[in-house]
């Protein structure tokens, strides 16, 4: 089958917030989507929307939405064996992949880079557990997609937000933070700009693309939630030491890194461009969504 952007038929194997959401975008340009949960109410919800579940630990069920996938999207992260789409898909395949595969790593592969800009060339320096696992995985399809003639694109991510996810529900919810790391610095990206990001890829496929897709103004946390507290006419939330114990495990894994990250690759290859350059605009746009 030939891929085709426009009308693709998607299988995303984690039917998480990216994988709706790009589910959400195949079933809007008049092509199918399903997508994976081991979770039966997720699946309930999922079909719902129209997008039909999967459970991953069904051989038989997850064989058939293979089979009639075009595309494959895995947004499912590493766990301490690797990958878990690879360890599912790789034996209901055989030699019957979909044209196009599109695994959704992270920039925390990079490290830190002390404010520096990276590129997809540059070593890959992990500071994290997470981030390591997500080097090997990538190495993993990678390697194994170029011994099987796949066409298989990386797409590192940063942090990325939107409707339902965001800074502004924090400070609606009364529970975000000005954290402080003197220096620190990072990119973001609203998901739809991710899903652009990967339908400009099917429609441009290239073997082994690596791609990272981020928006265009690296900007510290604490600036961005100043501004977004400013915009909601609230005030501005404490201000906490990014080594506060009230800052959690998981946030704190965001200020090991401080890196400016191109997506200069992205734009020249696949002719993308984030519809939501800054933070700004991509909050600006969730505003207007959630306005009456």
């Amino acid at each position: 089958m030939t891929t085709s952007a426009d009308a693709p038929s998607l299988l995303v194997f984690g039917g998480g917030y990216l994988g709706q959401a790009a589910a959400r975008e195949a079933l809007r340009r008049g092509g199918r989507a399903s997508a994976t949960s081991r979770d039966p109410e997720t699946r309930r919800l999922l079909a719902a929307k129209g997008i039909a579940p999967v459970d991953p630990t069904d051989a038989k069920a997850l064989g058939e939405a293979l089979a009639a996938a075009q595309a494959v999207l895995i947004t499912t992260p590493p766990d301490v064996h690797g990958c878990p789409a690879l360890r599912a898909l790789t034996p209901l395949a055989a030699d019957a992949w979909p044209d196009w595969i599109g695994y959704a790593s992270s920039t925390a592969v990079y490290g830190d880079r002390a404010g520096g800009w990276v590129f997809e060339g540059d070593p890959l320096n992990a500071a994290t557990l997470a981030g390591a696992r997500r080097a090997r995985v990538e190495r993993d399809w990678l390697d194994g997609a170029q011994g099987m003639g796949l066409t298989l694109q990386v797409f590192r991510l940063p942090g990325f937000y939107g409707p339902g996810r965001s800074v502004i529900d924090r400070l609606r919810a009364g529970n975000a933070r000005l954290v402080k790391k003197p220096g620190q610095v990072f990119n973001r990206i609203h998901v739809d700009d991710i899903v652009s990001g990967l339908f400009a890829s099917m429609a441009r496929p290239r073997p082994g693309g690596v791609y990272n897709l981020t928006d265009d103004e690296p900007t510290s946390a604490d600036v961005v939630t100043a501004w977004a507290a400013e915009r909601l006419g609230l005030p501005r939330p404490p201000e906490v030491d990014w080594t506060d114990p009230e800052v959690s495990e998981a946030m704190r894994r965001f200020y090991l890194d401080s890196k400016r990250v191109s997506n200069a690759r992205a734009k020249a290859e696949l002719g993308w461009r984030p519809r939501y350059p800054s933070y700004r605009e991509g909050l600006e746009a969730i505003l207007a969504e959630k306005a009456p």
